[in-house]
């Protein structure tokens, strides 16, 4: 795809909408996987279900499609580090992204990392083309937050604190 000025433009103006930072992850079997998502966001309350946005032709896309699962690790301030790796930005770790972080299977089975502000476990309902990504809404099976932990946010194509929340 070759970028144009209106892409560029596009990706400026979508960079002014702060958003939390995102690990979706994916089980089949053994094979574990997964990506930096920021589009993310809840659907529902009944049933509780939530949309994630999945570039398409990528391991995570293939790997939702085939365990039919995912799990949206809400990152903590201090996990920038895990949200580049799983950006890619780690190309030494390609292999094997979760080398080094410590996880737990939810229970689906898709990795839930140690830290994190909080999770969702969820298992697909639907699939929609969405242009370049797949939107997959889940079902949540399971989910868990950590009050001690404040949140890692985007804005700016760079991650940024919440001084004002630590204050309150």
């Amino acid at each position: 795809m070759q970028t144009t000025t209106e892409h560029i433009q596009f990706r400026k103006v979508m960079g002014r909408f702060i958003t939390g930072v995102t690990v979706v992850t994916a089980r089949a079997g053994d094979e574990v996987h997964g990506m930096t998502c920021n589009a993310f966001c809840s659907i529902s309350i009944t049933p509780l279900t939530v949309m994630v946005s999945i570039a398409k032709n990528t391991r995570s896309e293939r790997l939702i499609e085939k365990g039919g699962v995912f799990a949206v690790n809400i990152l903590s301030e201090t996990q920038s580090y895990l949200a580049d790796r799983f950006a890619g930005r780690h190309k030494d770790k390609e292999g094997n992204r979760f080398e080094g972080f410590e996880w737990e299977p939810a229970v689906t089975g898709a990795p839930i990392f140690t830290g994190i502000q909080a999770y969702v476990d969820c298992k697909v309902m639907k699939a929609y083309d969405g242009g370049t990504h797949t939107l997959y809404l889940g079902k949540v099976v399971a989910s868990h937050l950590d009050d001690s932990q404040h949140p890692l946010v985007f804005y700016k194509s760079r991650y940024v604190g919440l001084d004002s929340y630590k204050a309150s």
